[in-house]
């Protein structure tokens, strides 16, 4: 069913509809990096081992919720701006900047290795758009930077598990 126009062409006085095309464009590809992250907590949560393993699979619940939090919030600004989301796992396969995961069991000390890799390239990758998102719109920079900040907050507290193993 088509969207309604009354509500698109509102949206066209706030937002030129290229850059509503374009802030899409940014947030579609920060979606497929928090979706992947959401993906890589829960396969690390289900296959952990070690010493750390209570701390670590607690940790690792409340990441995958923050990452599906965020997807979330990213989806529906794109809908906002007209654009439909595309979380399917093609696409997230295709499209992710995070390194691939191993397949398995992995140890306390791995899994905090590699959940802070995640983290750092969705970080990385997030920042290095905000600054062309601000000027398409501001309102978008917004919600990403939002989302950012829970991921980083995360970052904080995995990176805080590898000063507890030494």
């Amino acid at each position: 069913m088509p969207e309604d126009t009354s509500a698109i062409n509102s949206r066209a006085a706030a937002i030129s509809l290229d850059n509503r095309l374009a802030a899409a464009e940014i947030i579609q590809e920060l979606l497929i990096d928090v979706t992947d992250l959401s993906l890589v907590g829960k396969q690390a949560h289900w296959n952990l081992r070690g010493p750390s393993f209570r701390d670590l699979h607690l940790q690792l619940d409340e990441l995958v919720d923050i990452a599906r939090e965020g997807s979330d919030t990213l989806a529906e600004r794109m809908l906002q701006l007209g654009v439909a989301a595309d979380g399917r796992a093609e696409t997230v396969a295709k499209g992710s900047h995070l390194d691939k995961f191993p397949e398995g069991r992995i140890s306390d000390d791995q899994a905090v290795d590699l959940t802070v890799a995640a983290l750092e390239t969705v970080s990385q990758v997030g920042r290095s758009r905000l600054g062309q998102l601000g000027e398409l719109d501001p309102v978008s920079q917004d919600l990403v930077i939002a989302v950012l900040e829970g991921v980083e907050k995360q970052l904080w507290m995995f990176e805080a598990h590898r000063e507890r193993e030494k």
